[in-house]
């Protein structure tokens, strides 16, 4: 029996096909999810040496993630420079040197977009997830929504927590932020500070057009998949017959379902 190199090994976990493979993938991405939840449980707790335990653990568990995806790319400085590759950096030093709480830690929520968009999580979904494919830009949507909100959220417990008695734990950034969103704006709470009112206006311009986007592209029918044979348009209505691009007639597969 041939003997594996450690690095062929973490390859085939991270980017392989097989059950293994897609068994570590899902795994991880579990993991995640666990460490978001409990980053919003947390909140409500009383901080103590268990906690800071518990962060250091994750952020030794989320350093070993980082060194094997490092160990086995083929671009190792460039993912290390990264958006997503100094986010994890980020994460890992706050998880691990909790000077300010968690300070930076929120940000782990901005692992579970890359993970889920990762080429190999998106097969895997379609492959094992009946109704994935016909709806994954519908269900890639409305996950987006998910996780910016949650960003969102995040950003405001960190930043106001401990000095603004109004946020107390992740409900009431979680209040704030939708009501901030969705323009309602009951004005109960509000956020403290420079750093707070400064914070208020970037949601407002920035968070609130994209939040409407994501409740656009959410809400909106689903396009069907299928590269126009002429001008290469991807995205079509279901019960398209022309390309509404370049007019070439559609062969757009279809299962027969409504």
């Amino acid at each position: 029996m041939a003997t594996v190199s450690p690095r062929v090994f973490i390859r085939w976990l991270y980017e392989g096909k097989g059950k293994v493979g897609d068994r570590f993938r899902y795994l991880l991405l579990a993991f995640d999810l666990l460490t978001v939840l409990w980053l919003v449980a947390s909140s409500f707790l009383p901080r103590g040496t268990h906690s800071t335990a518990i962060g250091v653990a994750i952020g030794l568990i989320f350093l070993a993630d980082l060194l094997a995806r490092l160990s086995v790319s083929r671009r190792r400085l460039k993912d290390l420079v990264s958006f997503w590759g100094i986010a994890d950096i980020l994460v890992i030093v706050s998880l691990l040197v909790p000077i300010w709480g968690e300070g930076l830690a929120f940000l782990r929520v901005l692992r579970l977009y890359r993970v889920f968009h990762s080429p190999q999580t998106l097969d895997q979904l379609r492959q094992d997830v009946p109704g994935f494919g016909p709806h994954e830009t519908t269900i890639r949507a409305a996950l987006n929504l998910l996780i910016f909100i949650f960003a969102m959220t995040s950003l405001v417990y960190q930043t106001q927590s401990g000095v603004n008695e109004k946020i107390a734990n992740y409900v009431d950034a979680l209040y704030f932020t939708v009501t901030t969103l969705s323009t309602t704006g009951f004005g109960d709470i509000t956020l403290v500070g420079n750093g707070g009112k400064l914070l208020s206006v970037a949601i407002m311009i920035f968070g609130i057009s994209l939040f409407l986007r994501l409740i656009q592209v959410v809400l909106r029918p689903a396009k069907a998949q299928f590269p126009c044979p002429t001008c290469g348009l991807s995205r079509h209505d279901h019960d398209a017959v022309h390309c509404k691009a370049c007019g070439t007639v559609l062969n757009i597969p279809d299962d027969g379902m409504d």
